[in-house]
Formats: structure tokens, sequence, C-alpha cells
């Protein structure tokens, strides 16, 4: 049995040491004085059943699951909120006593709060142009629509990914949507007329590439918002700027997923901006060449060490070292 200690919160992925969450989640927990711990786990796919029992045989109150767990999740949950079911995904667990699981997204719901705050958009009554059909594009797009938005357009790379998300958005969410081939002919011109946000919920920029929009095409009033945060500048987001578009990167968004999560598990309103300002530091640490503070993956208590293909593996750290009341 668990003696009394700090309640424990944490991030599953695979690979998992990138993360930023635990700086941003304990810089939210050290503001509201609350008796919590933030860590990262490393749990490969075929272990996360065995994880998650893990996790709540240890009193976990709740954890984050990013790649490749959030789909993997939904038929190891309980109970699913109609926004997770919707999306078909999960990023937030919470552990509810008596073995039960509830399976929420935040992610969508994140995405509109940071898009309020940094570019001062509402959806309702509005033409979105999404960049993407992969999970954060259907989150983002379900989002749009709860919200009230006119009409959605998918520009993807592979048009038969982004037709299925048109066909869903139409069927589920009884919103105009359409879709089209992301290439160097895509009809730009047409498909942003009236627009007033154009979404980049692609990998596009991560690596350092130029806009996918040529910048001719990004006029006024549009609003632009590029889900990738690092870089912090992406050639999309200068691309905008340099046309006088508002723009803004994925920070916002990452931070509103991540304070819904936490508001979710504490029933406390999370600091917004003490948490965007964590991820900051931490991605200007991280561009200077510092360590990553948080330390390394983690793995659960029970579990075999994780192996990391191609890169040598780091050191594992015992979850619980700190922690003198343990199991």
């Amino acid at each position: 049995m668990r003696t009394a200690g700090p309640v424990l919160l944490g991030v599953f992925g695979f690979p998992v040491a990138h993360s930023l969450s635990p700086e941003m989640q304990n810089a939210a927990i050290r503001r509201l004085g609350l008796r919590c711990i933030y860590l990262k786990f490393a749990v490969p796919p075929s272990m996360l059943s065995r994880a998650l029992d893990r996790a709540e045989s240890l009193g976990f109150r709740g954890v984050n699951l990013t790649v490749p767990h959030k789909e993997a999740a939904l038929p190891l949950m309980d109970l699913l909120t109609p926004a997770a079911r919707r999306v078909g995904a999960v990023n937030t667990v919470t552990f509810m006593g008596a073995g039960r699981r509830e399976g929420h997204t935040t992610d969508g719901e994140g995405f509109l709060r940071a898009t309020r705050e940094d570019l001062g958009f509402t959806p309702r009554g509005r033409k979105v142009v999404v960049l993407g059909a992969g999970g954060a594009a259907r989150s983002v797009c379900f989002a749009l629509a709860d919200a009230g938005a006119r009409n959605i357009v998918l520009v993807n790379r592979t048009p038969a990914r982004a037709a299925r998300l048109a066909r869903a958005l139409v069927a589920e969410a009884r919103i105009p949507s359409s879709a089209f081939r992301l290439s160097g002919r895509t009809p730009w011109k047409r498909l942003l007329e009236g627009a007033a946000l154009l979404v980049n919920a692609t990998v596009l920029g991560l690596h350092g590439e130029d806009s996918p929009v040529p910048a001719r095409f990004l006029l006024r009033p549009m609003a632009v918002s590029d889900l990738v945060y690092n870089p912090p500048v992406t050639g999309l987001v200068v691309a905008a700027r340099s046309r006088g578009l508002r723009a803004a990167n994925g920070t916002g968004m990452l931070a509103g997923q991540g304070a819904l999560s936490l508001e979710r598990w504490t029933g406390r309103r999370a600091p917004l901006a003490e948490m965007r300002c964590a991820l900051l530091a931490a991605l200007a640490r991280r561009d200077g060449g510092q360590r990553d503070p948080s330390g390394t993956d983690r793995t659960l208590p029970g579990s075999r060490p994780t192996a990391y293909p191609g890169r040598t593996r780091p050191r594992q750290a015992p979850a619980w070292r700190a922690y003198p009341g343990r199991i």
C-alpha cells in the first residue's frame, strides 16, 4: 500500500525524452502550491496496458499520453468522454478509483484556447483551412466544428486521408468540408479565399522547411496558427508575419492542452501564463545546448528498461528515488 506522499502524475510516450510537459506541469504545480509531481516515462507500445495498470496500482491520479499511444489507449479505458470518442484518441487518462479509468482528449480545446488568446480568433461562422489530416488535424477540426466554424477545407499530401476526415466532419459534425492535395500545384488562391484562419497540423516546419504555402497567398485579415513549436519560428510563421498577418506557433496549444489536463486532475484553475513561460524557458535551454533538467526517460517500477534503436540508451533513473514514502 502506498504511504502518504506527493500526488503522482506523468506522461507516457515512446520516445519521451524530448517532452517538455514535466517543465510545464511542475511549474504550474509549484505556482498552485500543490503536493504533486509530474514525471515522464518511456513506455513501448507493447507495454502500454501494463504501464497503465502499474501506474494505477502505484496511486497515480492521472497521466498524459503522447505518440504513439493516443489511439491505442481507446480500448483500455472504462469511460470515454464524447470528445475522445469522436476524435478517436486519448491524451489524458484519469484514474477514478476502483480500477476505473476515464479517457479524454484536451488537444482540441487547448487549440481553441490558444487561438483565442494568441490570435483573437473565434471560429463561429468562419472558414478555416487546415493543412494535414492526422491525429492533430482531427482534434483541431472537430473542435472547430463544435465551436461553430462555417466551413473547413483540408489540404494533405495524401488526399484519400484528407477525404476520409472531410467525410467524417460532414457525417458526425454536420459541417461542410472538402479535401485537396498538398503539392506544388495546390490552388491556394481559391482555397484561401475568405478564410479567417490557416492551421498547419503537419510536421512541415519541424526540420526548417520553407513555408508550405507561398507567402503571396497569405493575405490579411487571415490569421495563421502553426502547431509546430520547436523551432519556435517556422517558415510558415515567418512568411505570415512578413505579410502583416497575425501568426502564432504551437506553444499556446501545448500549454493549453496541458492546463486542461491539470485542471481535470486537480480541480484547480491552471496558471496558463506560468506554463507558457516554463515552456519557453525549456525551449531556450534546449536551443542553447543545455541538458533537459527534468532528466532522462524513466521506467515504471517492475517494467523492463527501454531500448532506443539507433542511438545510445540514456541512463534509467528510478522514478521513486526522491520519495521517502515509496512502495
